[in-house]
């Protein structure tokens, strides 16, 4: 079993490192904002380019490159040394660097047609904008849903067809149990990066697939590989995919309101000349993150009650609870997972239950039931 102290150190040193980046980027728009740099760095855009789009993308690398050149030490930190530090990466330095690249790029072009179609709305719509921008925001995620894997994953992950026919066949009838029409099983070549391992079902009707990572292939059995997918079908099951799109589009309605109003309150303040002035994104960034950190512990807790839920359903859906309990050891030690963190923690940071909670679960399912429930259908 896993040193749990070695565990603790990890998630503790994770969480300092996370909340100094919190509070750098943080500083960063407050800086940017308070001492009208933001102003000037729009005045420059401006001068390099004629029309508003393109000045705006002027402005957005600039910007990019600033906060991500701030942040880089503390990513690094995060990223690749930790994870080198507790023997839980197999990336080169050289493969990190050029992550961080493609990253910062794909990352770019999304915010340059995010921040677009949100001036644009500002500058047609000023009365209404931030309703369009939310409507706007909202039809994204989804289609990003849709398209992220085989748009966005495959830029960082390599992904071939299982070629366990065996495997195959059963998630895939696992799935069909559950409702979900899969097109198809991929193995998931994360050992080109991590020690970790997980299974996800992503995508959404002509991308939905099953991805099982090579690192859970490489020590899980058959019953335990299936009891992960079978959480993960836990989740369609339950319409957590609706429920949680459903979330974010709360908040992002909400988020782009609360802005509205700080927008027309303070734009004075700083010195923007209207609305549509590109130059108070660092005001817009900040108002979302103060509204995602309120809103951090309710959203958490909705996350660890689905996962409760997708839980349930594993149990019921495989043929023994054992061998949930044993991959879900396996996933603890593989991961490093903090077992049975303080309370406090949990609530605030954890959008699952401890390990400890889930494998408790596990042993009450297996007092109750003797054999394997009925699948459970799809719930509204």
């Amino acid at each position: 079993m896993e040193d749990p102290f070695r565990a603790k150190r990890y998630h503790q040193t994770r969480r300092i490192l996370g909340l100094l980046s919190f509070l750098l980027d943080v500083s960063v728009l407050v800086f940017l904002l308070f001492t009208g740099l933001t102003v000037a760095l729009r005045a420059t855009a401006e001068s390099l380019a004629a029309s508003p789009p393109l000045a705006l993308i002027v402005y957005i690398g600039i910007f990019g490159f600033i906060t991500k050149a701030v942040g880089l030490p503390l990513d690094f930190a995060r990223g690749y040394w930790l994870e080198w530090r507790y023997s839980l990466s197999n990336q080169t330095l050289t493969a990190w660097v050029k992550d961080q690249v493609k990253g910062f790029l794909v990352g770019a072009v999304l915010a340059m047609v995010g921040v677009q179609c949100l001036y644009v709305t500002m500058r047609r719509w000023p009365d209404y904008w931030w309703m369009i921008a939310a409507s706007v925001f909202v039809a994204f995620f989804v289609l990003m849903t849709n398209l992220a894997p085989v748009l966005i994953f495959p830029i960082f992950f390599k992904f071939r067809p299982l070629e366990n026919p065996l495997l195959t066949q059963r998630l895939v009838e696992l799935a069909r149990r559950a409702g979900a029409n899969v097109q198809g099983v991929f193995e998931w070549k994360l050992s080109e990066k991590s020690k970790k391992a997980n299974a996800a079902l992503v995508g959404l009707g002509n991308t939905r697939r099953i991805i099982v990572a090579d690192t859970l292939l490489a020590h899980f059995n058959d019953d335990e590989v299936e009891s992960v997918l079978a959480h993960e079908l836990g989740h369609h099951v339950h319409r957590h995919i609706l429920r949680g799109l459903l979330l974010q589009s709360t908040a992002t309605y909400l988020g782009f309101f609360l802005a509205d109003i700080v927008l027309r309150r303070f734009s004075d303040r700083f010195g923007f000349r209207s609305l549509s002035d590109f130059a108070n994104l660092p005001l817009l960034l900040l108002v979302a993150t103060g509204l995602s950190l309120i809103l951090l512990p309710v959203v958490n807790a909705h996350a660890r009650a689905m996962e409760r839920q997708a839980d349930a359903y594993a149990l019921h859906a495989i043929p023994s609870a054992s061998a949930f309990s044993s991959g879900m050891e396996k996933l603890a030690e593989l991961n490093l997972a903090e077992r049975q963190p303080p309370a406090w923690i949990e609530w605030l940071f954890h959008s699952h239950p401890s390990v400890e909670k889930r494998l408790a679960f596990a042993r009450r399912f297996s007092a109750t039931y003797n054999e394997p429930g009925e699948v459970m259908k799809p719930t509204s």
